[in-house]
């Protein structure tokens, strides 16, 4: 199988709290995987490891084939991994299309090309890229608007094309529906299946299970730092230890009928994994 991700042995501890334990997983080339678990699961800490904010304590991270578990934050973008965050790292003050040439920079191979994109100009090469980056994603009438004056909606789906300027052979999503109202949480569906289908593997962390179910096709299930199931979404839905991890509730797992029936207060916090602690 052509994984373009090996996690293998993966091991994080803060101070003498353990908090991501002998993590090994998969991810295919081409594959939507979901990476999910309960509150403080250690979910972000693991994205954060493979993203270089944190280091490594043992184990290997390889991309596409290349041992990166030390490579600098920049070159691991270089060679084909970009991320979103959790919360949005946009520049309030900068139009749409100014945020999406920013995302650019990684490709520019020298002083004069990473300082190029500031001046903004509307006729060079980048700008005419981000623009028609953000028409491709559906977003080409806010291209000129400042990003604080734009919905939280429509700035994650921003957030989203910015990363995509690095070209990445893995897109990796830190809760890219949380705060989304159902029509914005189908649409940042419509524009991830279509990254998806441009060939690009993504890679999701999230606890929202009625979106990973809508867009992935694989699931990996932590708990405690732990992994502790992985499989298809149905398997996964369908394993006691994964229910029971949800804080012994069926109402994380449940489908759009069941958590209809729900209080509006689950509904917003999500029972059982509202972000991550760890």
């Amino acid at each position: 199988m052509d994984n373009v991700l090996r996690i293998s042995g993966l091991d994080k501890s803060f101070g003498g709290l353990k908090v991501i334990d002998d993590v090994s997983f998969n991810v295919r080339r081409g594959s939507r995987t979901a990476l999910i678990g309960p509150n403080g699961a250690g979910k972000t800490t693991v994205f954060n490891l493979m993203t270089a904010v944190y280091p490594v304590d043992s184990g290997t991270i390889e991309l596409d084939g290349q041992d990166v578990t030390h490579v600098r934050a920049e070159d691991r973008v270089a060679k084909g991994m970009s991320r979103s965050f959790q919360n949005i790292r946009l520049m309030p003050h900068l139009s749409a299309v100014e945020n999406v040439m920013l995302g650019q920079h990684v490709r520019a191979r020298s002083l004069a090309g990473q300082l190029f994109p500031l001046g903004f100009s509307r006729n060079n090469t980048w700008a005419r890229q981000a623009r028609e980056a953000l028409e491709s994603a559906g977003l080409q009438e806010f291209r000129g608007q400042v990003v604080s004056d734009l919905p939280y909606g429509i700035q994650k789906r921003i957030e989203v094309v910015r990363a995509l300027m690095a070209e990445p052979v893995l897109l990796l999503l830190d809760e890219p529906a949380a705060g989304l109202n159902s029509q914005e949480t189908e649409e940042l569906q419509s524009l991830l299946r279509k990254v998806s289908d441009r060939g690009i593997t993504l890679l999701v962390v999230e606890h929202d299970m009625h979106f990973v179910r809508n867009l992935c096709d694989h699931v990996v299930v932590i708990n405690f730092g732990k992994k502790i199931f992985e499989g298809t979404p149905a398997e996964v839905n369908a394993d006691p230890a994964v229910r029971e991890a949800y804080l012994g509730t069926d109402q994380a797992m449940a489908g759009p009928d069941e958590t209809a029936r729900s209080s509006n207060q689950e509904r917003q916090t999500g029972a059982g994994g509202p972000g991550d602690a760890a």
